[in-house]
Protein backbone atom coordinates (compact mmCIF):
# COMPACT_ATOMS: atom_id res chain seq x y z
CA UNK A 1 0.00 0.00 0.00
CA UNK A 2 2.22 2.75 -1.34
CA UNK A 3 1.29 6.44 -0.14
CA UNK A 4 -0.07 5.67 3.27
CA UNK A 5 2.26 5.99 6.24
CA UNK A 6 3.22 3.60 8.47
CA UNK A 7 2.08 5.46 11.53
CA UNK A 8 -0.77 6.81 9.88
CA UNK A 9 -3.81 5.89 12.41
CA UNK A 10 -5.11 2.30 11.63
CA UNK A 11 -2.93 1.28 9.39
CA UNK A 12 -2.97 -2.24 9.73
CA UNK A 13 -6.75 -1.88 8.82
CA UNK A 14 -5.98 -0.14 5.42
CA UNK A 15 -6.75 -1.62 2.00
CA UNK A 16 -6.61 -0.25 -1.49
CA UNK A 17 -9.64 -1.12 -3.63
CA UNK A 18 -9.79 -0.50 -7.28
CA UNK A 19 -13.66 0.04 -8.16
CA UNK A 20 -14.22 2.49 -10.97
CA UNK A 21 -14.03 4.83 -11.14
CA UNK A 22 -11.61 5.68 -8.35
CA UNK A 23 -8.73 3.73 -6.23
CA UNK A 24 -9.82 3.70 -2.67
CA UNK A 25 -8.60 4.21 0.53
CA UNK A 26 -10.62 2.39 3.40
CA UNK A 27 -10.52 0.89 6.68
CA UNK A 28 -12.46 -2.01 8.15
CA UNK A 29 -12.25 -2.87 11.72
CA UNK A 30 -14.54 -4.72 14.01
CA UNK A 31 -16.75 -7.45 13.65
CA UNK A 32 -20.68 -7.23 13.19
CA UNK A 33 -23.42 -5.64 10.65
CA UNK A 34 -21.61 -2.93 8.55
CA UNK A 35 -21.65 0.84 9.49
CA UNK A 36 -20.38 3.17 6.75
CA UNK A 37 -18.50 6.25 8.49
CA UNK A 38 -18.18 8.94 6.10
CA UNK A 39 -15.91 12.16 6.64
CA UNK A 40 -16.21 15.29 5.91
CA UNK A 41 -14.71 17.84 3.30
CA UNK A 42 -10.99 18.24 3.84
CA UNK A 43 -10.82 15.75 6.19
CA UNK A 44 -10.05 12.00 5.65
CA UNK A 45 -10.59 8.51 7.46
CA UNK A 46 -8.19 9.25 10.32
CA UNK A 47 -10.99 11.94 11.97
CA UNK A 48 -12.75 8.49 12.60
CA UNK A 49 -9.56 6.57 14.46
CA UNK A 50 -10.97 6.70 17.99
CA UNK A 51 -15.29 6.51 17.53
CA UNK A 52 -14.80 3.49 15.22
CA UNK A 53 -13.13 1.32 17.91
CA UNK A 54 -15.78 2.20 20.14
CA UNK A 55 -18.17 0.40 17.79
CA UNK A 56 -18.41 -2.26 19.89
CA UNK A 57 -20.22 -5.37 17.98
CA UNK A 58 -20.08 -3.67 14.43
CA UNK A 59 -17.69 -3.88 11.54
CA UNK A 60 -16.39 0.02 10.75
CA UNK A 61 -15.89 0.55 7.08
CA UNK A 62 -14.51 4.26 6.40
CA UNK A 63 -13.27 5.37 3.36
CA UNK A 64 -11.83 8.25 2.35
CA UNK A 65 -13.39 10.11 0.16
CA UNK A 66 -13.01 10.56 -3.77
CA UNK A 67 -9.54 12.94 -4.42
CA UNK A 68 -8.93 13.53 -0.41
CA UNK A 69 -6.74 11.50 2.02
CA UNK A 70 -5.07 8.45 0.39
CA UNK A 71 -7.99 7.84 -1.75
CA UNK A 72 -6.82 8.01 -5.51
CA UNK A 73 -9.96 9.91 -7.89
CA UNK A 74 -10.53 8.73 -11.20
CA UNK A 75 -12.35 11.83 -12.73
CA UNK A 76 -12.06 15.09 -11.10
CA UNK A 77 -15.25 15.76 -12.40
CA UNK A 78 -16.93 13.04 -9.99
CA UNK A 79 -16.21 15.21 -6.57
CA UNK A 80 -19.68 16.45 -6.12
CA UNK A 81 -22.64 15.08 -3.81
CA UNK A 82 -24.57 13.10 -6.03
CA UNK A 83 -21.53 11.70 -7.84
CA UNK A 84 -19.97 10.39 -4.73
CA UNK A 85 -22.81 8.88 -3.51
CA UNK A 86 -23.39 6.86 -6.42
CA UNK A 87 -19.41 5.90 -6.15
CA UNK A 88 -19.68 4.88 -2.54
CA UNK A 89 -22.92 2.36 -3.47
CA UNK A 90 -21.23 0.80 -6.27
CA UNK A 91 -18.00 0.24 -4.06
CA UNK A 92 -20.62 -1.44 -1.50
CA UNK A 93 -22.05 -3.52 -3.84
CA UNK A 94 -18.17 -4.21 -5.60
CA UNK A 95 -17.33 -5.39 -2.16
CA UNK A 96 -20.92 -7.18 -0.55
CA UNK A 97 -21.04 -4.10 1.85
CA UNK A 98 -24.47 -3.63 3.36
CA UNK A 99 -24.28 -1.29 5.61
CA UNK A 100 -26.99 -1.03 8.36
CA UNK A 101 -25.87 2.60 9.50
CA UNK A 102 -24.51 5.18 7.44
CA UNK A 103 -22.49 7.90 10.23
CA UNK A 104 -21.64 10.86 8.59
CA UNK A 105 -20.04 14.29 9.69
CA UNK A 106 -20.06 17.44 8.14
CA UNK A 107 -20.66 16.84 4.11
CA UNK A 108 -20.44 13.39 4.73
CA UNK A 109 -23.71 13.52 6.54
CA UNK A 110 -25.79 14.77 3.43
CA UNK A 111 -23.80 12.16 1.46
CA UNK A 112 -25.26 9.50 3.77
CA UNK A 113 -28.49 10.82 3.19
CA UNK A 114 -28.05 11.11 -0.12
CA UNK A 115 -27.16 7.20 -0.04
CA UNK A 116 -30.08 6.19 2.07
CA UNK A 117 -32.01 7.30 -1.58
CA UNK A 118 -29.90 5.41 -4.09
CA UNK A 119 -28.75 2.29 -2.52
CA UNK A 120 -30.87 -0.64 -3.08
CA UNK A 121 -30.27 -1.70 0.08
CA UNK A 122 -30.68 1.53 1.95
CA UNK A 123 -29.69 1.37 5.51
CA UNK A 124 -31.80 0.96 8.48
CA UNK A 125 -30.87 3.90 9.79
CA UNK A 126 -28.38 7.34 9.24
CA UNK A 127 -26.59 9.28 11.79
CA UNK A 128 -25.50 12.77 10.94
CA UNK A 129 -22.38 14.89 13.26
CA UNK A 130 -22.73 17.95 12.87
CA UNK A 131 -24.28 17.81 9.74
CA UNK A 132 -23.39 20.39 6.96
CA UNK A 133 -27.13 20.52 5.46
CA UNK A 134 -26.99 24.22 5.22
CA UNK A 135 -24.29 26.80 4.05
CA UNK A 136 -21.30 27.03 6.49
CA UNK A 137 -21.03 30.27 8.79
CA UNK A 138 -18.06 32.31 9.91
CA UNK A 139 -15.15 31.83 8.49
CA UNK A 140 -15.30 28.88 6.73
CA UNK A 141 -18.56 30.64 4.68
CA UNK A 142 -16.50 32.96 3.57
CA UNK A 143 -13.33 31.13 2.57
CA UNK A 144 -15.27 27.98 0.77
CA UNK A 145 -17.10 29.48 -1.56
CA UNK A 146 -14.01 31.27 -2.82
CA UNK A 147 -11.36 28.96 -3.03
CA UNK A 148 -14.16 26.85 -4.89
CA UNK A 149 -14.45 29.47 -7.64
CA UNK A 150 -10.69 30.25 -7.54
CA UNK A 151 -10.11 26.30 -8.43
CA UNK A 152 -12.94 26.62 -11.00
CA UNK A 153 -10.64 29.26 -12.72
CA UNK A 154 -7.13 27.92 -12.87
CA UNK A 155 -5.28 24.75 -11.96
CA UNK A 156 -2.40 25.98 -9.47
CA UNK A 157 -5.02 27.16 -6.76
CA UNK A 158 -4.05 23.60 -4.85
CA UNK A 159 -0.69 24.40 -4.87
CA UNK A 160 -1.08 28.02 -3.52
CA UNK A 161 -3.32 26.65 -0.91
CA UNK A 162 -0.96 23.95 0.28
CA UNK A 163 1.78 26.47 0.67
CA UNK A 164 -0.34 29.03 2.94
CA UNK A 165 -1.79 26.71 4.83
CA UNK A 166 0.28 24.03 5.70
CA UNK A 167 2.56 25.47 8.34
CA UNK A 168 1.43 24.46 11.46
CA UNK A 169 0.00 28.15 13.10
CA UNK A 170 -2.33 28.19 10.33
CA UNK A 171 -3.25 24.73 10.82
CA UNK A 172 -4.11 25.47 13.99
CA UNK A 173 -6.16 28.41 13.16
CA UNK A 174 -8.84 26.66 10.65
CA UNK A 175 -9.37 24.19 13.59
CA UNK A 176 -10.27 26.48 16.06
CA UNK A 177 -12.23 28.35 13.25
CA UNK A 178 -14.23 25.55 13.67
CA UNK A 179 -14.90 25.98 17.54
CA UNK A 180 -12.82 23.22 18.15
CA UNK A 181 -9.48 21.93 19.98
CA UNK A 182 -7.59 19.18 19.18
CA UNK A 183 -4.81 17.50 21.13
CA UNK A 184 -0.94 17.64 19.03
CA UNK A 185 -1.88 14.28 17.21
CA UNK A 186 -4.80 16.11 15.87
CA UNK A 187 -2.82 18.48 14.74
CA UNK A 188 -0.48 17.02 12.94
CA UNK A 189 -2.77 14.86 11.26
CA UNK A 190 -4.48 17.82 9.63
CA UNK A 191 -1.54 19.22 8.74
CA UNK A 192 -0.21 16.65 7.16
CA UNK A 193 -3.11 15.95 4.70
CA UNK A 194 -3.31 19.81 3.77
CA UNK A 195 0.64 19.37 2.75
CA UNK A 196 -0.43 17.46 0.28
CA UNK A 197 -1.58 18.99 -3.13
CA UNK A 198 -3.68 16.03 -4.11
CA UNK A 199 -5.95 16.29 -0.97
CA UNK A 200 -5.93 19.66 -1.38
CA UNK A 201 -7.18 19.61 -4.80
CA UNK A 202 -9.48 16.91 -4.28
CA UNK A 203 -10.84 18.96 -1.12
CA UNK A 204 -11.50 22.02 -3.78
CA UNK A 205 -12.95 20.43 -6.50
CA UNK A 206 -15.54 18.90 -3.83
CA UNK A 207 -16.21 21.95 -2.95
CA UNK A 208 -16.11 23.72 -6.22
CA UNK A 209 -19.08 20.74 -7.54
CA UNK A 210 -21.31 20.89 -4.18
CA UNK A 211 -24.76 20.85 -5.21
CA UNK A 212 -26.85 20.60 -1.54
CA UNK A 213 -30.02 22.33 -2.57
CA UNK A 214 -31.99 19.51 -4.13
CA UNK A 215 -31.34 17.44 -1.49
CA UNK A 216 -32.48 19.91 1.27
CA UNK A 217 -35.52 19.76 -0.47
CA UNK A 218 -36.02 16.34 -0.39
CA UNK A 219 -35.55 16.08 3.01
CA UNK A 220 -39.32 15.56 4.22
CA UNK A 221 -39.20 12.28 1.70
CA UNK A 222 -36.34 10.80 3.43
CA UNK A 223 -38.36 8.28 5.56
CA UNK A 224 -34.98 6.46 7.11
CA UNK A 225 -34.63 6.81 11.29
CA UNK A 226 -32.30 9.70 11.40
CA UNK A 227 -30.33 10.91 14.58
CA UNK A 228 -28.62 14.83 13.75
CA UNK A 229 -25.88 15.33 16.72
CA UNK A 230 -24.95 18.84 16.96
CA UNK A 231 -22.51 20.75 19.19
CA UNK A 232 -23.53 24.41 20.59
CA UNK A 233 -20.03 25.63 19.94
CA UNK A 234 -19.39 24.81 16.20
CA UNK A 235 -18.27 27.83 14.07
CA UNK A 236 -18.81 25.83 11.06
CA UNK A 237 -22.43 24.46 10.87
CA UNK A 238 -24.22 26.37 13.29
CA UNK A 239 -26.39 24.10 16.00
CA UNK A 240 -29.38 25.28 14.33
CA UNK A 241 -28.83 23.46 11.22
CA UNK A 242 -28.91 19.77 12.66
CA UNK A 243 -32.37 21.38 14.30
CA UNK A 244 -34.28 22.79 11.26
CA UNK A 245 -33.38 19.70 9.58
CA UNK A 246 -34.38 16.93 12.21
CA UNK A 247 -37.89 18.97 11.84
CA UNK A 248 -38.39 18.50 8.24
CA UNK A 249 -36.84 15.00 8.07
CA UNK A 250 -40.02 12.85 9.39
CA UNK A 251 -38.43 10.26 11.65
CA UNK A 252 -35.74 12.46 12.83
CA UNK A 253 -34.07 12.61 16.23
CA UNK A 254 -32.17 15.74 17.32
CA UNK A 255 -29.50 15.75 20.41
CA UNK A 256 -27.39 18.74 20.97
CA UNK A 257 -24.14 18.29 22.64
CA UNK A 258 -22.33 21.31 25.14
CA UNK A 259 -18.94 22.47 25.05
CA UNK A 260 -17.83 21.29 21.84
CA UNK A 261 -16.76 22.37 18.43
CA UNK A 262 -17.45 21.64 14.42
CA UNK A 263 -15.36 18.43 15.05
CA UNK A 264 -17.22 16.72 18.15
CA UNK A 265 -16.33 13.01 17.30
CA UNK A 266 -12.68 13.82 17.32
CA UNK A 267 -13.23 15.80 20.45
CA UNK A 268 -15.40 13.89 22.37
CA UNK A 269 -15.33 10.29 21.07
CA UNK A 270 -16.79 8.58 24.03
CA UNK A 271 -19.64 10.43 24.76
CA UNK A 272 -20.88 10.22 20.86
CA UNK A 273 -20.52 6.61 21.13
CA UNK A 274 -22.61 7.06 24.12
CA UNK A 275 -25.12 8.40 22.06
CA UNK A 276 -24.28 6.25 18.95
CA UNK A 277 -24.60 2.99 20.19
CA UNK A 278 -27.89 3.20 21.83
CA UNK A 279 -30.09 4.47 18.87
CA UNK A 280 -27.88 1.74 16.78
CA UNK A 281 -29.02 -0.97 18.62
CA UNK A 282 -32.53 0.35 18.83
CA UNK A 283 -32.81 1.21 14.84
CA UNK A 284 -30.32 -1.47 13.32
CA UNK A 285 -30.94 -4.80 15.52
CA UNK A 286 -27.02 -4.73 17.11
CA UNK A 287 -26.48 -4.69 20.65
CA UNK A 288 -25.92 -1.65 22.72
CA UNK A 289 -22.35 -1.65 24.09
CA UNK A 290 -21.04 1.78 25.33
CA UNK A 291 -17.19 1.30 26.31
CA UNK A 292 -14.97 3.19 28.06
CA UNK A 293 -16.06 6.23 30.29
CA UNK A 294 -16.33 10.33 28.90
Amino acid sequence: MQGIPADWPLRAHSRVIRCRPHEWHVQVLGQGPDVLLLHGAGASAHSFRHLAQLLHGYRAIIPDLPGQGFTRAGGMMRLGLDAMADDLAALCADQGWRPVAIIGHSAGAAIALRMAEVLPNPPRCIIGLNAALGPFDGFAGWLFPKLAKAMSASPFVAAIVTRLVSNRNQVEMLLKGTGSTLDAEGVTLYQRLVSDKRHVEGTLGMMAQWQLEPLIERLAQIMAPTLLIASDKDRAVPARVSRDAAAVIPRAEYVEVADFGHLLHEEAPYRVSELILPYLAKNSGGLSLVGGQV
